[in-house]
């Protein structure tokens, strides 16, 4: 059987992580078109780089960071501060847990933080990274990523606990 092409190779290592790198782009930016936007980009810059993604050890920590870093370059843009809809609430996919309103709550809370949080609890914690991968993943130090994760964390409680509270008065 023949080698696969560098094309063939990249089509393939796309079509298998697409969701994931959707899924992940949608807990970045709570937002589904935004998610295919930023996998989009991502997508383009591993295309232009996949000789040397192909031959990293972890060609999906590669494509998170990639997909990671887009996100953030798009953060810090005059663009996207100008047209971001603030009256409009985000899209949202039905939520597979069982407790909508918790799911919710917590999507809610987590499109409040800031975006290197968001991109931090993101990558701790949905992706399941060690506090060094994900230091190494939005290139700062260790101290920082547990400085942002507690942050966070703490921000995620207070909002999902005034949340509840709020839902319990009415």
């Amino acid at each position: 059987m023949a080698e696969l092409t560098r094309d063939e190779q990249f089509t393939a290592f796309v079509a298998s992580r697409a969701v994931w790198l959707r899924r992940v782009a949608y807990l970045l930016c709570a937002d589904w078109h935004r998610a295919d936007d930023l996998v989009q980009e991502a997508v383009t810059k591993l295309y232009l780089h996949w000789g040397r993604v192909s031959r990293a050890d972890n060609p999906d920590g590669y494509a998170r960071t990639v997909l990671v870093n887009v996100f953030l370059a798009e953060q810090r843009t005059a663009w996207w501060r100008r047209s971001r809809p603030a009256a409009q609430p985000p899209e949202r996919a039905v939520p597979e847990a069982a407790d909508l309103a918790v799911s919710l709550d917590l999507q809610q809370a987590l499109a409040a933080l800031p975006p290197r949080q968001r991109a931090t609890v993101v990558l701790r914690y949905y992706c399941d990274l060690t506090v060094e991968q994900t230091a190494a993943a939005l290139g700062c130090s260790n101290g920082n990523v547990k400085s942002q994760s507690s942050r966070a964390l703490e921000a995620l409680r207070r909002s999902t606990a005034l949340q509840q509270q709020g839902r319990s008065a009415a």
